[in-house]
C-alpha cells in the first residue's frame, strides 16, 4: 500500500528542516524508533491511499519494511505492507 504523507508533518515528526537531512537522521536514530514513527504516520493516514508512478520517483529510502519515496514535486510517499494482527486473543468471558 502506498500513501502520500503530509510533508510538514513528516519533517516535524523527525525534526528535519528538509528531506535531504534524512540520511544523517537515519544514521543517528535507532531503526526501531524510525519504524515506530513511520508506523504511526502510516496508521494515521490510511484513508489517503494513492498510486505512485515509478517514473516520477526522484529517490527512495529503504527502511526495513517501509519505503520512503520522494517524487520530482518533492511530495513524500510511504510504501508498506499492511499486516494482519494475529496476536489478538478472544475474551475469556
Amino acid at each position: 500500500m502506498t500513501i502520500q504523507l503530509d510533508k510538514n508533518l513528516f519533517l516535524s515528526t523527525f525534526g528535519l528542516s528538509n528531506f535531504e537531512e534524512i540520511d544523517t537522521k537515519l544514521q543517528s536514530m535507532a531503526p526501531s524508533m524510525m519504524e515506530y514513527y513511520l508506523s504511526d504516520l502510516a496508521t494515521s493516514n490510511l484513508e489517503d491511499k494513492c498510486y505512485l508512478e515509478n517514473s516520477k520517483i526522484q529517490f527512495t529510502h529503504y527502511l526495513g519494511e517501509y519505503h520512503l519515496h520522494v517524487d520530482y514535486a518533492d511530495d513524500i510517499y510511504l510504501e508498506f505492507t499492511e499486516k494482519q494482527d494475529d496476536y489478538e486473543t478472544g475474551s475469556l468471558w
